[in-house]
């Protein structure tokens, strides 16, 4: 008898191509569109809401043959991701919307959903893998990065968790996205030409403000620019000995501070919890010799801080912090005990090279120091420690 798999049918060339994958493996496929957002409000122009990306899917599955049903989450992804969101801004932290929709949707509820066809398995088309191992008699499952090193998003499911990668396929991470395209192509789905998603996941591409008005209030507050000479701390190549004092791990972590008597004011803005470190775009001041960039921004006092030049020392610092209870492991047999030290590779947002860095755990949580000088460390975003190919896990950056 075939085992069953369900596979989350987006619309995208992505999916499509999983689905047909698994079909030529000798599953029985079945698909589920998701359907998690009605609101357009601060969708950019020309954005096609969910109803073209069903009619792509409904294609699909007929040139597939194979079953489609949709399920309406729209309720789950409010309350579990985007009422998240707009706390996380209202904080003055920057959110990773995709990451949490991986770990509270499409692993979570559309996997109950999945479940009610009697799916063995589910599927995604997520650029990444699985492997299962066996460590003391118990099973493992190890989550790779995808083949194509330019397309893997193993960084969006870096809060997921063993349980959530038991019965998971992922077809099109053996792969790269060329391969993927020209079996669209050779099989005329209909998704072959599509473009890839952007934006927040299930929502697409919005004007930013625009969207977080809907929960967040618009006010008129301060752009004050800081100066390159401004006495920000700054700290050598190299990672920091494994003894290094408290003190010394906490000055690296630390966001530069910067006070309004620190620089000038050089305009307005409509609201600190509408900007994030290393935005550009935006901030509609001209007249500089370089772009200016978002260094930081202080919600209680609605002040936006800003810099001149991507290499503006306010957008560089050593290391980050994050809180014990925002750790999250993906190997749990892997947990790092109050007092360890380990090097692992890390990133900061999805695309980003995996830099080098000293992990340093502490009971109040995790200091991560870096080789290197890291541009835009942003609270609210995710940073993820990899060993080799292989996503151990992550935590929220706090500071």
């Amino acid at each position: 008898m075939k085992k069953k798999v369900v596979v989350g049918l987006s619309g995208g060339v992505d999916s499509s191509v999983a689905a047909w994958l698994l079909k030529e493996q000798g599953y029985e496929v079945e698909g589920i569109f998701m359907i998690n957002w009605h609101d357009n409000r601060g969708l950019l122009k020309g954005e096609c809401p969910f109803d073209e990306d069903i009619t792509f899917a409904e294609m699909v599955a007929k040139k597939l043959k194979i079953k489609l049903r949709t399920v309406d989450l729209s309720e789950e992804y409010r309350t579990r991701v985007v009422d998240y969101m707009f706390s996380e801004y209202a904080r003055g932290r920057t959110p990773n919307p995709d990451v949490l929709c991986n770990r509270e949707i499409k692993f979570d509820s559309f996997v109950l959903e999945a479940l009610k066809d009697g799916a063995d398995h589910i599927a995604t088309g997520h650029y990444c893998r699985t492997e299962v191992i066996d460590i003391a008699g118990n099973s493992v499952t190890r989550l790779l990065a995808g083949v194509d090193r330019n397309k893997d998003q193993s960084y969006f499911l870096c809060q997921v968790s063993q349980g959530q990668l038991g019965n998971v396929l992922f077809p099109v991470g053996v792969l790269t996205k060329p391969e993927v395209r020209k079996i669209a192509v050779d099989l005329g789905l209909a998704t072959a030409d599509r473009k890839d998603s952007q934006g927040i996941c299930f929502v697409g591409k919005v004007d930013l403000p625009v969207f977080l008005q809907q929960k967040l209030e618009a006010k008129k507050g301060r752009v004050i620019i800081i100066p390159s000479d401004h006495s920000f701390m700054s700290w050598p190549d190299g990672l920091p000995d494994e003894g290094i004092s408290d003190s010394d791990l906490f000055d690296m972590a630390m966001p530069h501070t910067m006070n309004p008597g620190d620089g000038l004011t050089a305009g307005k803005h409509n609201g600190a919890h509408f900007y994030t470190v290393g935005q550009r775009k935006g901030l509609n001041l001209g007249g500089y010799k370089e772009p200016l960039f978002v260094l930081g921004t202080n919600t209680g006092s609605n002040i936006v801080y800003v810099g001149e030049g991507q290499s503006h020392p306010g957008l560089h610092r050593k290391g980050l912090f994050i809180k014990a209870e925002e750790v999250h492991w993906i190997r749990p047999d892997l947990t790092m005990n109050t007092g360890e030290v380990h090097d692992y590779l890390v990133r900061i947002r999805y695309r980003q090279p995996l830099q080098r860095a000293r992990l340093f755990a502490h009971a109040e949580g995790y200091f991560i120091i870096f080789d290197r000088q890291q541009r835009g460390i942003t609270p609210g975003q995710f940073a993820a420690w990899y060993d080799g190919e292989e996503l151990l896990g992550s935590g929220v950056i706090d500071m």
